[in-house]
């Protein structure tokens, strides 16, 4: 289905979801294959990570403040100064820093998605397969992220439908991290490049589509660039500074692209081994394309974060932003507020929680941003050694505000997600699992709203 360029495409909700018998199917070979390996789970074995599409995140403690505004244009918090991905292979550990590391690892989901336009009234089913590689290279403490190294992620997504070929796409996720630490000085560099070909805004720990581009609302491509760069300058042995730079390109062949250069300068202060409070304040401009007003910004944010080893891990940011938009509008005050957490009450245990209040440049309407409000959890439980069994669910109020005179912004989304799974530790290098997810988007432009249903198969070996 060619994409329709016009704002207010002719769309209203109809029908009900009804399941062919093929989703019976795959529900009833995921729990299958489920209980026939849990039953074999009984002998403890050392813990192991899910299969890529499910990975969830585990504890750093390293002080870097997240970056002042997310890379995902949902506005879900990502959480990569945080936390670091689990994927534990047996070849990468930071027992020996000083080593090249590396992991392999390919990933094969066989979903059936009942609207695979996120359309409102042209609600097309289809099967298709997602081949997912991902490759993992690093020198030095790529895991623990407490020492120097240099890491480099790959994952190239492959989707093929059955019925509807000229849908299918090629997706490239890339991630490149670094630390390095002088005397008194830390350094740190996160570079993300997406090349994005769907309807999706997906990630490394997000790849069955949870986050869906609202702002578009159809399959387009985007190309998203992000570069975020960290300096810590230890002033004595409870004060330091942070400075930030963030760069980040939101590139639309088809529509509105975007550029915002930002930097901060914070100060630290470590009250107690535990806790550390900061002031500061982040400044930057938005390059967007006509007949878009160029804008600049200006934030004050208080910060605080909380290390309880091995228990939990705390994150919050929340200040005041000041925008104005070239001489076309008077200057826009809103609230900021980020917040990222991770919770391991028990063994096999986690949960992860991010909340913020970005804002970001229109892709699709002309002079017109939006600020999304945005909180997402994830829980992971471990069962027998062999069982993983996930939730993910998020919520994101989207509100559309004017960036130029005379223009009438009033699309305001209310969009939700629920994914819940299961995956199975078949073997050392071999998991398998089945998941559901629902994600519904509520518009006051009825032609964006949505609901969407997906039941998947997957499997990943490691090499």
């Amino acid at each position: 289905m060619p994409y329709h360029p016009c704002p207010f495409p002719t769309r209203t909700c109809t029908g009900k979801f009804a399941q062919p018998t093929g989703v019976g199917l795959a529900l009833i070979a995921g729990i299958f294959i489920a209980s026939t390996f849990a039953a074999r789970g009984e002998n403890p074995l050392p813990e192991e990570p899910l299969p890529s599409s499910a990975d969830y995140t585990s504890a750093q403690t390293d002080l870097v403040p997240p970056p002042p505004t997310p890379t995902n244009p949902f506005g879900t918090l990502d959480l990569k100064n945080l936390t670091i991905g689990s994927e534990n292979a047996s070849n990468v550990s930071s027992a020996e820093p000083r080593r090249f590391h590396y992991s392999l690892r390919l990933t094969v989901r066989g979903v059936y998605d009942d609207n695979i336009f996120i359309s409102n009234t042209n609600r097309v089913s289809d099967y298709y397969f997602a081949i997912e590689p991902m490759i993992t290279v690093g020198f030095g403490d790529i895991e623990g992220r407490g020492g120097n190294y240099i890491r480099l992620d790959y994952m190239p997504s492959i989707i093929l439908f059955v019925d509807h070929s000229d849908q299918d796409a090629v997706s490239h996720l890339i991630h490149l991290e670094g630390r390095h630490q002088f005397s008194r000085l830390t350094l740190y560099l996160i570079q993300d490049v997406d090349i994005l070909d769907s309807a999706n805004l997906n990630s490394f720990i997000d790849t069955t589509g949870q986050f869906a581009n609202l702002d578009v609302s159809a399959q387009t491509r985007l190309n998203l660039f992000v570069t975020r760069l960290r300096a810590n300058y230890d002033l004595s042995g409870k004060v330091f500074l942070t400075g930030e730079f963030d760069a980040s390109i939101y590139d639309y062949p088809d529509f509105i692209s975007s550029e915002t250069i930002s930097g901060g300068l914070y100060i630290n202060y470590n009250w107690t081994p535990k806790v550390t409070v900061g002031i500061g304040g982040t400044g930057g401009y938005d390059f967007v394309d006509n007949p878009n007003p160029d804008q600049t910004f200006e934030q004050v944010n208080v910060r605080l974060r909380y290390e309880a080893t091995g228990k939990l891990n705390f994150y919050a940011s929340a200040g005041v932003e000041f925008r104005q938009f070239d001489g076309n509008r008077s200057e826009r005050t809103s609230p900021t507020f980020e917040l990222g957490a991770i919770y391991r009450p028990f063994d096999g245990t986690t949960i992860t929680l991010s909340a913020g209040t970005p804002i970001f440049n229109s892709g699709f309407f002309p002079a017109q941003d939006f600020q999304a409000t945005n909180v997402v959890l994830r829980i992971q439980q471990r069962l027998l050694q062999r069982i993983y069994l996930g939730l993910a669910a998020g919520y994101e109020n989207s509100d559309y505000f004017a960036t130029s005179t005379g223009v009438n912004a009033t699309r305001n989304d209310d969009y939700y997600f629920v994914e819940p799974s299961v995956d199975v530790l078949i073997t050392r290098f071999l998991s398998a699992g089945v998941y559901y997810l629902h994600r519904r988007d509520d518009s006051s432009i009825a032609s964006f709203s949505f609901y969407d249903n997906q039941v998947g198969v997957r499997a990943t070996i490691r090499f």
